[in-house]
């Protein structure tokens, strides 16, 4: 594992579309971003079953869904109007304030 940090442009509270994988063609919200990984984690996709042992915090134990990360480069942000993929660019505001914008469209991102 590198220590270095990946650029990603997709933030917390996004939704996005798969784009390829298991769950292409599904939408979910980004939950968590993980620059280190290069991977980001979505409501709802990729979860697995984890084999949890007793412990004081959790005293039963057992079976645990769990969301794993998915690959930063399988997802695209979809935009609230058209609800069409695109990817991201960078802008400067009257003030100089750094937005994203919808690259396909030229409009803000939230």
């Amino acid at each position: 594992m590198t220590n270095s940090m990946y650029k990603i442009r997709i933030k917390k509270g996004d939704t996005v579309l798969i784009t390829s994988g298991k769950y292409k063609g599904q939408t979910g919200k980004v939950l968590a971003t993980h620059p280190t990984q290069n991977k980001v984690t979505v409501e709802g996709i990729n979860v697995v079953k984890r084999h949890v042992k007793p412990t004081q915090q959790k005293p039963q134990g057992g079976i645990v869904n769990i969301q794993k990360p998915i690959w930063v480069s399988k997802v695209a942000v979809i935009s609230g109007t058209d609800k069409k993929p695109a990817r991201i660019g960078y802008s400067f505001d009257k003030q100089g304030n750094k937005i994203r914008i919808n690259s396909r469209t030229g409009k803000e991102l939230k």
